[in-house]
């Protein structure tokens, strides 16, 4: 829980993305990687230690001026002790594994501002001695935090978001599990882009495998070798996402009467799938259910040499359903808008775009973007570059 709680205070966020190795152990901030020069003028790195004054769970102004530190004390470039920064020394347990050596007392007139003021400071008064040394030297490393926390999907932090100040917004993307069926195009971009948000489920279903024409209509770059295996597009697109996001449950099989009773309950649904009878029995199963969904569709053509073509991305929700049969949004036979895709007529920009345009509307349904037209249909028209939309609610 330890970066999530840092998540939740502008200063030690701050800290975080500016490169310092931080976390919260035993209700201490801890700084890690901090160079500092021993008495015999050796770069070493050392641990900062400060209590934590708290508002609820965010941070207050600090209220102790005094910084705790593991390691040797440190020293100037001539191997004399840093005595101005001293308070005491001698070993105090912080919890398990963490110890500090010595105490150190600077205060700036009116105390410290917050956690990043304070830490900053000190940090800067001992690694300077050190960067005498070695100017290459710094506490800001950059390097990559795994996530402590069980309960998120993330194998590593998410920096982005924070970095960006759009945490809180991306809160409302925590769902407790999203599908996504047929992977093998669009549907894998579509992945690509689920699996940076803080969905705890990704269930992705395909029956098919991953076939050397796949690598030039999906995300990423397989190697000869794994195209030689014939893996399962499930498997292969959950092998290359589960590395950022743990999450991702594949399901390999198609779906039919049998199978789509085995799919479960989503709080959102990406279909990604050629018309037909399974996309009906999808269509009605996630109807049935209350299943808030977004259908894809892609239709190419070959004329004159040239391709053209329109990107279709049509959203049903419990709120609005009728326009997709009253207005025939959705193809459920070989016939319309989406025959052309089934011929096979993908490109690698096109399966991209049109996943992006599924995964915005997505977004919007959930607050995480303005949506102002609330359109639950959209064509993209290549040839003009053109995006209508249609079916308002």
């Amino acid at each position: 829980m330890s970066q999530q709680r840092i998540s939740l205070s502008p200063d030690l966020t701050l800290l975080r993305e500016e490169g310092y190795e931080v976390a919260i152990r035993y209700d201490h901030l801890v700084v890690t990687g901090v160079p500092y020069l021993n008495s015999t003028g050796e770069v070493r790195l050392g641990t900062l230690v400060s209590d934590l004054s708290m508002a609820g769970d965010v941070t207050a102004k600090p209220e102790n001026h005094v910084a705790m530190f593991a390691g040797e004390f440190p020293c100037d470039k001539d191997g004399r002790p840093l005595e101005k920064l001293r308070h005491g020394s001698g070993d105090t347990t912080i919890g398990n594994g963490l110890v500090t050596n010595h105490s150190f007392s600077r205060k700036p007139p009116g105390g410290y501002t917050d956690y990043h003021h304070k830490m900053t400071t000190y940090v800067a008064l001992i690694s300077k001695h050190a960067r005498d040394v070695d100017p290459n030297v710094t506490a800001q490393t950059r390097r990559v935090v795994e996530n402590e926390d069980p309960e998120s999907p993330f194998v590593y932090l998410d920096t982005a978001t924070g970095r960006a100040g759009v945490s809180a917004v991306s809160r409302k993307l925590e769902l407790a599990r999203v599908g996504i069926f047929g992977v093998g195009g669009t549907g894998g971009y579509v992945l690509d882009q689920v699996a940076k948000t803080p969905v705890l489920e990704i269930a992705i279903f395909d029956g098919d495998e991953f076939l050397q024409h796949n690598a030039f209509r999906a995300p990423g770059a397989p190697s000869i070798g794994e195209l030689k295996t014939q893996p399962k597009k499930v498997d292969y697109l959950k092998g290359i996402y589960s590395k950022m996001h743990r999450g991702i449950v594949a399901h390999d099989f198609f779906i039919d009467e049998t199978t789509v009773q085995q799919i479960g309950i989503f709080d959102f649904a990406f279909i990604c799938m050629d018309p037909g009878t399974p996309k009906r029995l999808l269509v009605e199963y996630l109807e049935a259910n209350s299943i808030p969904f977004v259908d894809v569709g892609m239709g190419l053509e070959l004329i004159d040499d040239t391709l053209t073509g329109i990107l279709r991305v049509t959203a049903s929700t419990p709120e609005k359903r009728e326009h997709v049969r009253e207005h025939k949004r959705i193809s459920f036979t070989d016939a319309g808008i989406d025959n052309l895709y089934s011929k096979n007529i993908q490109i690698a920009d096109l399966n991209a775009l049109n996943a992006a345009l599924a995964v915005l509307k997505w977004k919007k349904l959930f607050g995480f973007y303005a949506d102002l037209e609330r359109e639950h249909n959209s064509l993209y028209l290549i040839s003009g570059n053109t995006l209508i939309n249609g079916d308002e609610s």
